[in-house]
């Protein structure tokens, strides 16, 4: 674990480990004694720094090997097959390893420890554009509906990559079906959304508009080229008592982000959304090294771009999914080594930074490893997925 913080921080974290052993306390009785005043007094800075436990769960490959997991998404209520507090996790890749090929969605429940498969959809679905490669774009309504994105490839790469659409299923795992359109290209990032009676409002990033594919590359740099074209979309939706959901209109409300072909993580792009209590849709920018805001996400009538900075660098490493907590805290998950961060979402300031994946196997550890994130009902822990051994696992304190 890596927190921001001064000295005394850090004696204080020292102390309190070392009080867990007789011998170990009397090396720093010197230190301890002085600040014993101090120690049982300090309050968490957030949820990471209370996550001491992370347990295995299940594998997320598929009945149909479906690998590299990538949404995380706790089901809200009791519907259909799905009971409240079910996880659903879907697959980017396919028995063969290649990037934009899954197709499948598990379900892992809780109560009993068991994974079954809840949906699945042919690689070539007509109605999809390109086809299907499931992305970590994934909402459970308390409709009924689970909503996925697609961002699919026929060879692993962008060289091949389709537009993509939206799939809707049923909360028995039936595809119903499937949005596509000049808005959707590519729908990448977690998705965050609210729903009131009749009605709800998904907001998902899309990368893939105007992306070559990873052997068009920058001069300068010699990397994949650089594009600023992925957006965020605002959609709103009408529920119908009975009927598929039917899209109501769709805006624009981020623009600008920075996008590229990755060969071996597919594409960069903004990736995680999280809403908070004021309205404030929050944005990570991969390539930027950034997390952003856009202000009055739910009725604001154009784009944007990319919001106001919140926060940047730092322990930041290609943040990925995010999730907010009860505290208004964000939570991300870093792509280029295995750490989760907190940020105060209200200030910008980097609170702490806690290892879910140390993987040595990786360099820096866990690089690669980490996707979608969830918080567990009670709000005290995290649902995570780890791509190196195709696994959900749960932080909880």
């Amino acid at each position: 674990m890596i927190e921001t913080g001064d000295e005394t921080s850090l004696q204080r974290r020292q102390c309190q480990s070392h009080a867990r052993g007789a011998a170990l306390w009397l090396v720093t009785a010197g230190v301890c004694a002085s600040l014993a005043g101090q120690v049982w007094a300090v309050e968490p800075k957030g949820m990471l720094e209370t996550l001491h436990r992370h347990k295995f769960l299940s594998s997320s490959i598929s009945d149909n090997g479906d690998e590299n997991p990538y949404a995380v998404v706790v089901v809200p209520q009791n519907m259909g097959v799905l009971q409240q507090g079910d996880v659903l996790v879907d697959n980017f890749n396919n028995i063969s390893n290649l990037q934009g090929t899954g197709t499948s969605i598990v379900r892992y429940r809780p109560s009993t420890g068991q994974t079954s498969l809840f949906a699945q959809v042919p690689q070539h679905l007509q109605s999809c554009p390109g086809g299907v490669g499931l992305t970590t774009a994934m909402a459970v309504l308390k409709s009924g509906w689970v909503i996925v994105g697609s961002a699919p490839s026929t060879d692993g790469t962008t060289a091949t990559k389709g537009d993509g659409c939206l799939l809707v299923f049923d909360a028995n795992g039936k595809q119903v079906t499937t949005w596509s359109g000049p808005t959707i290209n590519a729908p990448w990032g977690n998705m965050a959304w609210t729903e009131q009676a009749g009605k709800a409002t998904l907001f998902i990033s899309m990368a893939g508009f105007g992306l070559p594919g990873p052997d068009v590359l920058d001069p300068a740099t010699g990397l994949p080229v650089i594009r600023h074209q992925a957006t965020v979309l605002r959609m709103q939706l009408s529920l119908p008592a009975g009927q598929v959901p039917v899209i109501e209109n769709q805006t624009v409300i981020g623009s600008g982000f920075a996008q590229r072909a990755d060969r071996d993580n597919f594409l960069f792009g903004p990736t995680g959304t999280a809403l908070g209590p004021d309205d404030t849709l929050y944005v990570t920018d991969g390539l930027e090294n950034s997390i952003s805001a856009i202000t009055q996400a739910s009725t604001r009538a154009d784009s944007v771009g990319t919001g106001h900075l919140v926060t940047q660098n730092g322990l930041l490493a290609w943040p990925l999914a995010m999730i907010m907590t009860p505290q208004q805290h964000l939570i991300v998950a870093n792509g280029k080594n295995g750490q989760a961060v907190e940020i105060d979402a209200r200030t910008g300031k980097q609170i702490y930074a806690h290892w879910l994946d140390a993987d040595q196997a990786q360099s820096p550890p866990g690089n690669g490893d980490l996707f979608g994130l969830a918080l567990t009902p009670d709000g005290k822990g995290i649902y995570y997925v780890e791509d190196d051994v195709n696994a959900l696992l749960e932080g909880t304190p």
